[in-house]
């Protein structure tokens, strides 16, 4: 199968979306840019003049590299399988769909079994030669550097073996056409040009700036990193600071928030930075226990206290003594256990279920609700005193959908978590599905986001990345927008549907009003009988449809 017949198969065009109302262009999970061309010769000029030729020249390659791997992750991806040279050849089809390039290739000497690899191809209407000669005029540089760059990049990922390719020839020295030769790295005769692959000294620059800024962020108390606690944003911070400044100290904090945001975790987090941190950390979800059952969980019962209390057994609060008890979902403690739990908390003593006898504790309580206790207590289901005693130190932590910032660094520690456990190794989120993921408004906030990278670690290929659909497998519809048409004319998806719809129309005998009929008819059963909602459903008046219909009867009359 030709490569032309095998982009025909996979319809490279049905995977390009251009959503104008939002501002982006999809090909396929990688967002995609549509620049003046110009504009990108300005930036390689000032490259050039700011860097020195050698390093703009590495940059642009590497840059290029990294294009070309994706574009070869995409190939593979929407071509499935196929011959392997087949598949192979999509890479120049790929490079002048996207307006960089025609390329050619003129020889390929490949055996994939053995892993060897000899190629050459010829460029057509370089983008970048063009705009070098325009800026800098003919000289003894070749300059097609992306370009390059792009192919070393595609052959290396789909031949799973470091191929560089050098231009030979190029327009920029007066050459007729542009040309690369392509062979494995350690083949090429220009080992300095095969350096420029790699990181050089700016990167190293770059990377001990980065190192000084992270202690100065550290020593600031601004680190990406808090333990469990991961976040950036000003609304993060705002509740993080707050549960820092009351980390060492007995004061009860009452976390604040929907479900999801993480309370458990800032619990967690309030505890191992407090002096209690080699004391016991015990947690009760207050609304699953059943209220019968509560006051024996938190407080403890005596043996012989009612039927089944074979032996005394300690409640959370003794087992928390010296540490932190936390208890979720506050709110929904029954008005016996609140009666308690109020006494707790003023005298310092836990008495068992069915017992008279005290005991003395040493706890520190930290609460937590998504229900607010205001409305609770105006309603009598929750008693202002313990609200009182409670919100002694509040601290709101935001939904996710007002810290879309953090999403990506809530991502990577996620998928730094979940990639050991299914035994992968995930390069990270498509540029789609990091879209989708800040598009998205997450009402089950972290705690719904953790579950759905775990769900994409175990969905995405080993070495890969986590697409779309991956996360969303239910669909989240983020394509929108306008497709190209066969003769690369930009136009509506709706449009471009209805034309294959008409062409399949046209295939036999067509009846126009018949069909005319047919879908009047299928209009007005839809809408119950009634012509102004079956109008609207045609895009059409009342008084057109009613026209219309009264026409097409009389003239299945007369046939």
């Amino acid at each position: 199968m030709s490569a032309q017949k095998l982009m025909e198969q996979f319809n490279l065009r049905s995977h390009l979306r251009f959503n104008i109302e939002e501002g982006n262009i999809w090909l396929d999970e990688n967002r995609m840019l549509l620049l003046h061309a110009s504009a990108l010769g300005a930036l390689r000029k000032e490259l050039i003049q700011s860097l020195g030729l050698k390093r703009a020249k590495g940059l642009l390659l590497r840059m290029g590299f990294e294009s070309g791997q994706r574009d070869a992750e995409l190939a593979r991806k929407l071509t499935g399988t196929g011959e392997p040279f087949d598949v192979f050849r999509v890479g120049p089809q790929l490079h002048a769909f996207e307006g960089l390039v025609k390329a050619t290739i003129t020889e390929a000497d490949i055996d994939w079994d053995k892993g060897t690899f000899f190629g050459t191809v010829d460029w057509q209407g370089s983008w970048e030669a063009e705009s070098h000669i325009q800026l800098f005029g003919i000289g003894t540089e070749a300059a097609c550097w992306t370009l390059a760059g792009y192919a070393s990049g595609y052959v290396t990922r789909f031949f799973n073996r470091f191929v560089v390719f050098r231009e030979e020839l190029c327009l920029c020295c007066g050459d007729d056409k542009c040309s690369i030769v392509g062979k494995p790295a350690e083949e090429l005769d220009d080992q300095e040009y095969v350096k420029l692959f790699k990181p050089d000294n700016i990167d190293l620059e770059i990377r001990e700036l980065k190192e000084e800024v992270s202690s100065l962020r550290e020593s600031l108390g601004l680190q990406r990193g808090r333990g469990d606690l991961v976040g950036e944003s000003q609304a993060f911070r705002s509740a993080f600071n707050l549960l820092e400044r009351a980390a060492d100290s007995p004061i009860n904090v009452l976390l604040l928030g929907e479900t999801g945001v993480g309370k458990e975790v800032f619990a967690h987090w309030l505890h191992k930075h407090s002096s209690r941190a080699e004391q016991p950390f015990i947690a009760v979800n207050c609304s699953a226990i059943p209220h019968d059952l509560i006051e024996s969980e938190l407080f403890g019962v005596r043996k012989g206290a009612f039927t089944g209390a074979e032996e005394s057994r300690r409640g959370r609060f003794e087992r928390a003594d010296g540490g932190t008890l936390f208890l979720d979902e506050i709110g929904d403690l029954s008005p016996s256990a609140q009666v308690k739990l109020l006494r707790v908390i003023q005298t310092g003593e836990v008495e068992r279920l069915g017992d008279d006898k005290t005991i003395k504790v040493n706890v520190r309580l930290v609460a937590a609700t998504n229900v607010n206790l205001q409305d609770a207590i105006a309603s009598g289901k929750f008693r202002s005193d313990l609200y009182y005693r409670l919100s002694t130190y509040p601290v709101h932590i935001p939904p996710l959908r007002d810290r879309k910032s953090d999403i990506p660094l809530l991502v990577d520690a996620m998928i730094a978590k979940y990639a050991p456990v299914y035994s992968k190794k995930i390069r990270g989120l498509s540029e789609k599905a990091a879209h989708g993921l800040l598009e998205y408004d997450w009402p089950g906030n972290v705690r719904e986001l953790e579950n759905v990278i775990e769900r994409g670690v175990l969905l995405a290929p080993d070495g890969g990345f986590i697409e779309l659909d991956h996360v969303f497998i239910s669909g989240l519809e983020t394509q929108g927008g306008v497709e190209v048409g066969k003769e690369g004319i930009v136009s509506s998806q709706a449009s471009e549907q209805e034309v294959r719809m008409a062409e399949k129309l046209l295939e036999g005998s067509f009846d126009l009003g018949r069909h005319e009929l047919m879908l009047m008819d299928m209009a007005v059963k839809k809408a119950g009988g009634n012509l102004t909602h079956a109008a609207k459903l045609l895009g059409v008046s009342r008084r057109q449809l009613a026209y219309r219909l009264k026409n097409s009867v009389e003239k299945s009359r007369e046939r």
